[in-house]
């Protein structure tokens, strides 16, 4: 039967990655302390009471040629992490996170950048969201694809298969595009919170039912080459003024970067503009 590899946090990042470039994805427990998770609802907290819970988004998506049904209601979502939680910003520049993307996307960029950051409270009755790839914004690849894309779930709550934790198909990254993954294959991510959840851009996942009667928070968070289009505009989502205040790392991998002559901007000094 199909497993997902779980590691603590202190083994080595090679290990991480062995089991990322073998089974597809791989739990890491204990990463965070108790702090960054509170911190990171907290500041969320806010944002994610206005989000609405029904499947309207699901009619944007359509209308930009994406299935009708690809998100599954009573779930709050939100995006634009990195200009609301700064908290999250951590998550961001994380030594896993780095040394996972150094070995899986780096050999096929000159500098990764992130890809998508989205907030997800899953809520009792919400049902099952199909299977997908990360990478599948780029059609133009053939499956299995080069390693474009390296996703990531941070639990801030527990996860577990009652409450909806994300559904995998370890191996399914080496696929080609015409299998389809039979249900022993398909496996639910159970961690405790402050656990990290990784995967290749080529493993098929999706959210879980959540047919429990709690609500199961996660922090999503992928990285891709830096010469591919980011699935979310990090750098209109977060504000110059805000921008410029962050460490130039950070504001890098948000997008405030040029990758060999892609992304430059005017060179003129303008207010607001980071150094």
């Amino acid at each position: 039967m199909a497993s997902i590899p779980v590691l603590a946090a202190d083994h080595p990042s090679a290990e991480v990655v062995a089991a990322l470039e073998r089974d597809g994805c791989v739990v890491v427990t204990g990463v965070l302390g108790a702090e960054p998770p509170e911190a990171i609802a907290r500041e969320l907290g806010p944002h994610l009471e206005k989000a609405d819970i029904k499947t309207s988004l699901n009619e944007k998506y359509a209308a930009d040629g994406g299935p009708s049904d690809f998100y599954p209601g009573n779930t709050r979502r939100i995006t634009a992490l990195a200009a609301k939680s700064e908290a999250f910003r951590a998550l961001v520049t994380h030594p896993l996170m780095l040394a996972a993307c150094d070995s899986i996307l780096k050999p096929n960029c000159a500098s990764y950048q992130v890809h998508a950051t989205s907030a997800l409270v899953v809520g009792p009755g919400a049902t099952v969201q199909m299977l997908h790839r990360e990478e599948d914004s780029f059609q133009f690849f053939k499956v299995p694809r080069p390693n474009l894309v390296l996703a990531s779930m941070w639990a801030i709550s527990e996860f577990t298969a009652a409450n909806g934790g994300t559904h995998l198909v370890p191996g399914s990254h080496r696929w080609s595009g015409d299998r389809v993954a039979r249900a022993d294959e398909v496996v639910s991510a159970a961690m405790p919170a402050g656990s990290v959840l990784l995967w290749m851009g080529g493993t098929l996942h999706g959210a879980g039912a959540n047919v429990s009667d709690g609500w199961r928070f996660g922090v999503f968070l992928s990285y891709s080459l830096g010469w591919l289009r980011q699935e979310e505009n990090q750098y209109v989502d977060t504000p110059l003024e805000l921008a410029r205040t962050m460490p130039k790392q950070l504001r890098d991998l948000l997008g405030y970067k040029m990758h060999s002559a892609l992304g430059f901007m005017d060179a003129q000094p303008r207010q607001g503009r980071p150094e």
